[in-house]
């Protein structure tokens, strides 16, 4: 286990985020947190990040709890929706992500073909399409040394084939050791590329597991229902 998240809470006022959530993290997994929007997705990763503050509950490593400080050295998270250094070029945006963060430059060249960034390297960061943008941030996450990497919608912007070639580039970096923390809400994609997932509604887990553990807890249920799909395991937990 390479770290777990034990009874994490965050209220904003009246609305409860996220009420006791509690799952591990498993090293060199691809691990799903699966939710509609509004279900607390984002806030969580901003909670584990050190983004956002907790209202109480602790992040565990070795036994040992991990605060805000330590957790860069395990974790790096991805946000959705940014455009980071607008006016750079994305190759000073590659580069300056290798010297400040410590990154790889080994996988430079083979993180610019996976994402077909190729053409784009002299383009502003503020310039690029929604798509092209998504690729330039899980580029930027990719290239980074912590051990875990969270994602925050993934194929966000992305067509089928690029989202199918994106996908096949996570699990080939997963299968190297490292360890993807992926928030999706799209249920079809995350059932081709998760090994396990956590799903999350109105703030609260509702089931942590593979596939067929999550479906043996929805028949533990519904003895009568059918749950051959993650879509179909999902509504019946949640």
């Amino acid at each position: 286990m390479l770290f777990e998240v034990q009874g994490l809470s965050k209220r904003f006022g009246e609305i409860a985020a996220l009420s006791d959530v509690s799952f591990h993290v498993r090293a060199g997994e691809v691990l799903g947190l699966i939710g509609p929007n509004g279900a607390g997705k984002s806030t969580l990763f901003e909670c584990l990040a050190g983004v956002l503050p907790c209202d109480s509950g602790a992040v565990r490593a070795h036994g040992q709890s991990i605060g805000t400080a330590e957790r860069p050295s395990i974790l790096f998270y991805v946000p959705d929706s940014i455009a980071p250094w607008a006016a750079q070029s994305l190759r000073w945006a590659l580069d300056y992500t290798i010297g400040f963060f410590s990154g790889r430059p080994e996988l430079r060249e083979e993180v610019v073909a996976q994402l077909d960034l190729g053409d784009l390297l002299r383009r502003p960061i503020g310039a690029l399409s929604k798509g092209q943008l998504k690729r330039v941030l899980l580029a930027i996450g990719l290239l980074t040394r912590q051990p875990a990497l969270l994602i925050d919608e993934p194929f966000d912007g992305l067509d089928l084939r690029q989202t199918r070639e994106v996908a096949a580039g996570l699990r080939a970096h997963a299968a190297r050791g490292r360890t993807l923390f992926l928030s999706i809400h799209q249920i079809g994609d995350a059932a081709r590329i998760c090994d396990r997932f956590v799903l999350l509604s109105n703030g609260r887990v509702r089931g942590e597991g593979t596939l067929p553990e999550l479906a043996a807890q929805a028949a533990a249920r519904d003895a009568a229902g059918s749950f051959a799909s993650l879509e179909e395991v999902f509504l019946a937990l949640t």
